[in-house]
């Protein structure tokens, strides 16, 4: 017999707000109705987390779930950043722990191929559970009151992409202590299980050390005893590769995770660049969709990503930015800078496209005839002088001391003279090549003097990606001094004949002041 077509007023969806309860499809353990869509929305007090569970699962199967299918979200549904998971057949899905107080789950038969359908649980404050996704939180029961007596969770985290080793990091930390952890404790292990390798066993108030798996799969095991607690613990998670990334080539790229898809919700990603010393970090923003800015208080108050200058969070904000904004290009002052993307509980979008350049700390003068061009050996220390040339091949740099050197005539390496803003001018380009084996990588800048002032500039004309970059960066205002690299902020120079004619000028000035003294004396 064929299922009837779901009848009006049949149970199907709706608000659970108990502390506990149970749910099922309708028609359950029968056969499913055709062409039913149900959404049940699970909502218990703000602070809990909710644990949600399968007794029975057997839906119509397909590969990819496009017949008949389950989907659980980790708040409210037809947010795609908060989707856990899509489920069909008969396996059942995993025991899902809520990362705050909405759950939801939607059900969906189309209209051929009934099955027996589900039946799930709930319950609030339940500790543990089934974690996935690239970033998450889990905390003790009650935290941060005390943790109850005799309690017993486990965590078992698994990387959504089935390959990539996991971080554990406990940002708060108060276990009763003892030797060797016999009471109250939390222990971690390499594995989906605790017959996995043990990766440490924590106690007291010191916080555990950053743990990585070396496996997609982490368990985590919280057990009190009979009496005596504490505050607890909470800790963050994130699966490395597109959450956790650390650059050290002079230029990349990098996106926000899944894009251009919907990034997640409930993100903490991060991306670390490192250069070598006296470099700093050109970043340019190639594509940008977040959730947009706060109506009442006009910030990124949601999902944004932010930029520090030096590496951590508690370094300089170079900026943060959110909605659908079209960031100018941001340089750091040191060598190193960390982009953090946070996303909060709903409203996913696009995400992000950023481009990086390293850029090579660089001292550019010039006289009313001459470039002089001098940077840091250091900051090259792997290239040969040759790779270091004005217009062309040539014209390469020479050692002096600690420093690349530069000082060429106007009338050779490919120097031009053009008009702009009505203004003479004397341009070339500057070319260092990182090129390595068949990978090609020629940075460029364009330097460029305006003889009757003596005034030079120096702008990166190819970077990360030029097809992609509207405008050429003016790197004047990068350049900008700090500690041992060479003072460039003031980057013009005096034409050393002007000094020697001005010289003589006053000389013979004081020659005649004196002349006519002498005769009025006489």
């Amino acid at each position: 017999s064929h299922p009837p077509l779901c009848p009006p007023g049949i149970k199907c969806g709706g608000v659970l707000s108990a502390p506990s309860g149970n749910f099922s499809s309708p028609n359950f353990p029968g056969l499913y109705p055709y062409e039913t869509e149900c959404t049940w929305l699970i909502v218990v007090a703000e602070g809990s987390s909710i644990l949600l569970s399968f007794s029975h699962f057997e839906l119509e199967y397909h590969a990819a779930c496009a017949y008949d299918y389950l989907q659980v979200y980790n708040g409210a549904s037809r947010d795609r950043g908060n989707l856990l998971g899509t489920f069909c057949g008969r396996s059942p899905p995993p025991p899902f722990s809520s990362a705050w107080h909405v759950m939801a789950v939607v059900f969906r038969s189309d209209r051929h191929v009934a099955k027996s359908g589900f039946s799930a649980a709930y319950r609030k404050d339940a500790c543990g559970g089934q974690l996935t996704g690239l970033s998450g939180e889990i905390t003790s029961p009650r935290y941060p009151e005390s943790y109850p007596n005799d309690a017993e969770c486990r965590w078992s985290i698994g990387a959504p992409d089935g390959g990539t080793p996991l971080t554990l990091v406990f940002v708060d930390f108060q276990v009763e202590g003892g030797q060797g952890c016999g009471f109250d404790y939390v222990a971690v292990f390499d594995g989906p299980t605790a017959a996995a390798p043990h990766l440490g066993r924590y106690c007291g108030s010191a916080r555990p050390p950053r743990t990585v798996s070396s496996t997609p799969h982490l368990l985590i095991l919280f057990k009190s005893d009979f009496n005596i607690g504490g505050r607890g613990f909470k800790a963050h998670f994130y699966s490395a590769g597109e959450c956790q990334e650390v650059f050290t080539a002079i230029k990349g790229n990098f996106s926000s995770p899944r894009y251009p898809n919907f990034y997640p919700n409930n993100l903490k990603c991060q991306w670390s660049i490192q250069l070598p010393p006296g470099y700093r970090v050109r970043i340019f923003f190639l594509d940008m969709d977040l959730e947009g800015r706060s109506i009442l208080t006009g910030g990124c108050d949601y999902d944004h990503v932010a930029a520090f200058d030096g590496g951590a969070e508690n370094g300089s904000l170079l900026g943060q930015w959110c909605g659908e904004e079209s960031p100018a290009p941001v340089t750091s002052h040191s060598n190193r800078v960390l982009l953090v993307l946070h996303t909060d509980r709903n409203t996913a979008r696009r995400g992000f496209s950023i481009a990086y350049v390293g850029v090579v700390p660089m001292n550019v003068s010039c006289t009313r005839t001459d470039f002089h061009i001098q940077i840091p050996v250091q900051s090259l220390a792997q290239l040969e002088r040759n790779r270091i040339y004005l217009g062309t091949p040539s014209c390469a740099a020479q050692v002096v001391g600690r420093n690349f050197k530069i000082h060429t005539r106007f009338d050779t390496c490919g120097t031009q003279s053009q008009k702009r803003n009505n203004t003479s001018v004397i341009i070339s380009t500057l070319y260092i090549d990182f090129s390595a084996g068949d990978q090609e990588d020629i940075h460029q800048y364009e330097v460029q003097c305006e003889p009757k002032r003596k005034e030079a500039s120096v702008t990166l004309i190819a970077g990360p990606d030029p097809s992609r970059l509207s405008q050429a960066e003016n790197l004047v205002d990068a350049q900008q001094q700090e500690g041992e690299a060479m003072d460039t902020h003031e980057i013009k120079s005096q034409d050393t004949s002007d000094i020697v004619f001005i010289s003589i000028c006053i000389l013979a000035g004081l020659l005649m002041v004196l002349a006519v003294v002498g005769l009025v004396l006489l």
